[in-house]
Protein backbone atom coordinates (compact mmCIF):
# COMPACT_ATOMS: atom_id res chain seq x y z
CA UNK A 1 0.00 0.00 0.00
CA UNK A 2 1.61 3.58 -0.67
CA UNK A 3 2.72 5.65 2.04
CA UNK A 4 0.09 8.41 2.81
CA UNK A 5 2.35 10.09 5.35
CA UNK A 6 3.15 13.50 4.07
CA UNK A 7 6.66 13.99 3.41
CA UNK A 8 8.47 16.71 4.18
CA UNK A 9 12.00 17.60 2.60
CA UNK A 10 14.65 18.63 6.06
CA UNK A 11 17.29 20.49 4.73
CA UNK A 12 21.32 19.91 6.37
CA UNK A 13 25.03 20.05 5.95
CA UNK A 14 27.15 17.50 4.74
CA UNK A 15 27.63 16.09 8.00
CA UNK A 16 31.48 14.92 6.91
CA UNK A 17 31.94 18.56 6.43
CA UNK A 18 30.94 19.28 9.95
CA UNK A 19 33.64 18.86 13.06
CA UNK A 20 32.01 16.34 14.27
CA UNK A 21 30.24 14.15 12.03
CA UNK A 22 28.42 11.81 14.88
CA UNK A 23 26.99 14.93 16.42
CA UNK A 24 25.61 16.53 12.87
CA UNK A 25 23.60 13.28 12.45
CA UNK A 26 22.27 13.11 15.63
CA UNK A 27 20.71 16.84 15.17
CA UNK A 28 19.15 15.57 12.38
CA UNK A 29 17.85 12.56 13.96
CA UNK A 30 15.96 14.89 16.59
CA UNK A 31 14.19 17.05 13.57
CA UNK A 32 13.36 13.34 11.28
CA UNK A 33 12.18 12.06 15.31
CA UNK A 34 10.10 15.41 15.33
CA UNK A 35 8.28 14.91 11.73
CA UNK A 36 7.76 11.25 12.04
CA UNK A 37 6.13 11.84 15.81
CA UNK A 38 3.09 13.90 13.99
CA UNK A 39 2.79 11.62 11.25
CA UNK A 40 5.23 12.73 8.97
CA UNK A 41 7.71 11.21 6.46
CA UNK A 42 11.06 12.66 6.72
CA UNK A 43 13.90 13.03 4.06
CA UNK A 44 17.13 14.44 4.47
CA UNK A 45 18.54 16.43 1.85
CA UNK A 46 21.79 17.62 2.64
CA UNK A 47 23.89 20.48 0.53
CA UNK A 48 25.61 17.59 -1.30
CA UNK A 49 22.26 16.35 -2.97
CA UNK A 50 22.59 15.83 -7.02
CA UNK A 51 20.36 17.94 -9.35
CA UNK A 52 17.95 14.69 -9.99
CA UNK A 53 17.81 13.99 -5.88
CA UNK A 54 16.89 17.90 -5.81
CA UNK A 55 14.19 17.54 -8.33
CA UNK A 56 12.75 14.21 -6.90
CA UNK A 57 12.45 15.79 -3.45
CA UNK A 58 11.09 19.31 -4.10
CA UNK A 59 8.66 17.68 -6.73
CA UNK A 60 7.47 15.20 -4.15
CA UNK A 61 7.48 16.98 -0.94
CA UNK A 62 4.61 17.79 0.70
CA UNK A 63 6.21 20.67 3.65
CA UNK A 64 10.03 21.68 4.10
CA UNK A 65 11.61 21.99 6.93
CA UNK A 66 14.56 24.29 7.06
CA UNK A 67 17.12 23.20 10.10
CA UNK A 68 19.39 24.70 12.05
CA UNK A 69 23.16 25.08 11.17
CA UNK A 70 25.87 27.39 10.57
CA UNK A 71 25.75 31.23 9.10
CA UNK A 72 24.13 32.14 5.53
CA UNK A 73 26.45 34.37 3.75
CA UNK A 74 26.03 37.76 4.22
CA UNK A 75 25.77 38.23 -0.19
CA UNK A 76 22.25 36.71 -0.09
CA UNK A 77 21.10 39.64 1.56
CA UNK A 78 23.40 42.47 -0.03
CA UNK A 79 25.82 42.89 2.65
CA UNK A 80 29.64 42.11 3.44
CA UNK A 81 30.92 39.99 6.17
CA UNK A 82 30.78 41.25 9.76
CA UNK A 83 30.25 38.89 11.95
CA UNK A 84 29.07 35.54 9.98
CA UNK A 85 31.33 32.73 10.40
CA UNK A 86 31.53 29.31 9.24
CA UNK A 87 29.74 29.93 5.60
CA UNK A 88 28.56 27.27 3.82
CA UNK A 89 27.50 28.25 0.43
CA UNK A 90 26.62 25.16 -0.94
CA UNK A 91 23.93 24.57 1.99
CA UNK A 92 22.65 28.30 0.77
CA UNK A 93 21.97 27.73 -2.78
CA UNK A 94 20.00 24.30 -1.65
CA UNK A 95 17.76 26.01 0.79
CA UNK A 96 17.68 29.02 -1.77
CA UNK A 97 15.93 26.55 -4.52
CA UNK A 98 14.26 24.08 -1.95
CA UNK A 99 12.11 27.89 -0.73
CA UNK A 100 12.08 28.41 -4.40
CA UNK A 101 10.09 24.99 -4.69
CA UNK A 102 8.08 25.38 -1.94
CA UNK A 103 7.10 29.04 -2.67
CA UNK A 104 6.10 27.91 -6.43
CA UNK A 105 3.84 25.08 -4.95
CA UNK A 106 2.68 26.73 -1.96
CA UNK A 107 3.95 24.59 0.60
CA UNK A 108 3.85 24.98 3.84
CA UNK A 109 7.71 25.87 5.82
CA UNK A 110 8.53 25.65 8.96
CA UNK A 111 12.24 26.93 9.80
CA UNK A 112 14.14 26.30 12.87
CA UNK A 113 17.44 28.64 14.21
CA UNK A 114 18.89 29.22 10.67
CA UNK A 115 15.72 28.30 9.23
CA UNK A 116 14.18 31.22 10.41
CA UNK A 117 17.16 33.46 9.37
CA UNK A 118 17.01 31.89 5.82
CA UNK A 119 13.16 32.68 5.99
CA UNK A 120 13.67 36.03 6.40
CA UNK A 121 16.40 36.57 4.14
CA UNK A 122 14.95 34.82 0.87
CA UNK A 123 11.83 36.57 1.99
CA UNK A 124 14.33 39.94 1.27
CA UNK A 125 15.32 40.69 4.67
CA UNK A 126 18.66 41.08 5.96
CA UNK A 127 19.99 39.99 9.10
CA UNK A 128 22.16 41.13 12.94
CA UNK A 129 25.13 38.76 11.87
CA UNK A 130 26.24 38.76 15.59
CA UNK A 131 24.69 39.50 19.18
CA UNK A 132 27.62 39.27 21.43
CA UNK A 133 27.43 37.51 24.51
CA UNK A 134 24.12 35.65 23.52
CA UNK A 135 24.63 32.03 22.43
CA UNK A 136 25.38 28.97 25.00
CA UNK A 137 27.86 26.30 24.74
CA UNK A 138 27.07 24.06 21.59
CA UNK A 139 24.77 21.49 21.33
CA UNK A 140 25.92 18.32 22.61
CA UNK A 141 27.92 19.97 25.40
CA UNK A 142 25.92 20.41 28.36
CA UNK A 143 22.66 23.01 29.00
CA UNK A 144 22.37 26.00 26.83
CA UNK A 145 24.04 28.57 28.99
CA UNK A 146 20.94 30.79 29.26
CA UNK A 147 16.69 29.80 28.50
CA UNK A 148 15.55 33.09 27.92
CA UNK A 149 11.96 34.20 27.93
CA UNK A 150 10.12 35.07 25.30
CA UNK A 151 6.88 37.21 24.59
CA UNK A 152 4.20 35.76 22.37
CA UNK A 153 1.87 37.48 20.38
CA UNK A 154 -1.37 35.09 20.76
CA UNK A 155 -3.22 36.11 17.76
CA UNK A 156 -0.85 35.18 15.55
CA UNK A 157 -0.15 31.80 13.93
CA UNK A 158 2.64 30.68 15.97
CA UNK A 159 0.67 31.86 18.95
CA UNK A 160 -2.36 30.07 17.95
CA UNK A 161 -0.20 27.00 17.24
CA UNK A 162 1.57 26.91 21.21
CA UNK A 163 -0.55 24.33 23.50
CA UNK A 164 -2.26 26.54 26.07
CA UNK A 165 -1.14 29.53 23.99
CA UNK A 166 0.90 30.79 26.44
CA UNK A 167 2.15 34.76 26.53
CA UNK A 168 5.69 34.23 27.75
CA UNK A 169 8.02 30.89 27.51
CA UNK A 170 11.38 30.61 28.69
CA UNK A 171 13.43 28.64 24.94
CA UNK A 172 16.78 27.91 24.92
CA UNK A 173 19.50 30.10 23.12
CA UNK A 174 22.26 27.99 20.68
CA UNK A 175 22.24 31.26 18.09
CA UNK A 176 24.45 34.04 17.63
CA UNK A 177 22.72 36.09 14.84
CA UNK A 178 19.11 37.57 14.71
CA UNK A 179 16.46 39.40 12.91
CA UNK A 180 15.77 42.57 14.00
CA UNK A 181 13.23 44.78 13.98
CA UNK A 182 14.62 47.17 11.23
CA UNK A 183 15.83 43.41 9.48
CA UNK A 184 12.44 41.97 9.21
CA UNK A 185 11.08 41.30 5.01
CA UNK A 186 8.72 43.01 4.78
CA UNK A 187 6.37 40.83 3.94
CA UNK A 188 6.80 38.80 7.13
CA UNK A 189 5.30 39.64 10.49
CA UNK A 190 6.98 39.09 14.17
CA UNK A 191 4.97 36.89 16.28
CA UNK A 192 7.98 36.43 18.94
CA UNK A 193 10.32 38.73 20.51
CA UNK A 194 13.22 38.78 23.48
CA UNK A 195 15.46 40.96 25.13
CA UNK A 196 19.35 40.76 23.79
CA UNK A 197 22.34 42.41 24.23
CA UNK A 198 21.74 43.70 21.01
CA UNK A 199 18.18 45.30 21.92
CA UNK A 200 14.81 43.19 21.14
CA UNK A 201 15.49 40.54 18.62
CA UNK A 202 12.36 38.29 16.60
CA UNK A 203 12.22 35.12 17.95
CA UNK A 204 8.97 34.12 15.64
CA UNK A 205 8.24 35.09 12.69
CA UNK A 206 5.35 34.10 9.72
CA UNK A 207 3.85 34.86 6.67
CA UNK A 208 0.05 36.60 7.16
CA UNK A 209 -2.53 34.92 4.74
CA UNK A 210 -3.51 30.89 4.72
CA UNK A 211 -0.19 29.51 3.93
CA UNK A 212 1.73 28.10 6.65
CA UNK A 213 5.37 29.50 6.95
CA UNK A 214 6.73 30.07 10.49
CA UNK A 215 10.24 30.46 11.67
CA UNK A 216 11.42 30.39 15.58
CA UNK A 217 14.58 31.26 17.04
CA UNK A 218 14.76 28.46 19.23
CA UNK A 219 15.29 24.50 18.73
CA UNK A 220 12.63 22.87 19.76
CA UNK A 221 13.34 19.40 18.18
CA UNK A 222 15.86 19.30 21.61
CA UNK A 223 13.01 18.37 23.67
CA UNK A 224 14.98 18.49 26.64
CA UNK A 225 15.28 21.72 26.55
CA UNK A 226 11.51 23.02 25.22
CA UNK A 227 8.58 23.95 26.59
CA UNK A 228 5.95 20.79 25.82
CA UNK A 229 3.86 23.56 24.75
CA UNK A 230 5.87 23.68 21.18
CA UNK A 231 4.54 20.18 20.36
CA UNK A 232 1.72 22.37 19.54
CA UNK A 233 4.05 23.51 16.51
CA UNK A 234 5.10 20.62 15.05
CA UNK A 235 1.39 19.63 14.97
CA UNK A 236 0.35 22.31 13.53
CA UNK A 237 2.93 21.75 10.67
CA UNK A 238 2.20 18.58 9.78
CA UNK A 239 -1.73 19.12 9.85
CA UNK A 240 -0.41 21.64 7.15
CA UNK A 241 1.34 19.02 5.20
CA UNK A 242 -1.35 16.82 5.57
CA UNK A 243 -3.67 19.04 4.66
CA UNK A 244 -2.20 19.89 1.10
CA UNK A 245 -1.27 16.53 0.36
CA UNK A 246 -5.48 15.47 0.75
CA UNK A 247 -5.94 18.77 -1.32
CA UNK A 248 -4.36 17.44 -4.64
CA UNK A 249 -5.12 13.83 -3.69
CA UNK A 250 -1.29 13.10 -3.45
CA UNK A 251 -0.08 8.94 -2.74
CA UNK A 252 3.59 7.80 -3.37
Amino acid sequence: MPDERPLVVITASVPSTQADASLALRKYVLYAEAVARHGGRPLQLAANATAAEREAAFGTMDGLLLSGGTDLHPARYGRSIDGSRDIEPDRDELEARAWAAAEARDLPVLGICRGLQAINVFAGGTLLQDVADHPGPAYGSGPPARMHPIRIDPATRFGRTLTDRPATLAVNTYHHQAVTANDLAPSLVASAWAASPAGEIVEALEAPGERFVVGVQCHPERTEFTPAAFEGLWAAFLTACRAGRAAVGRGS
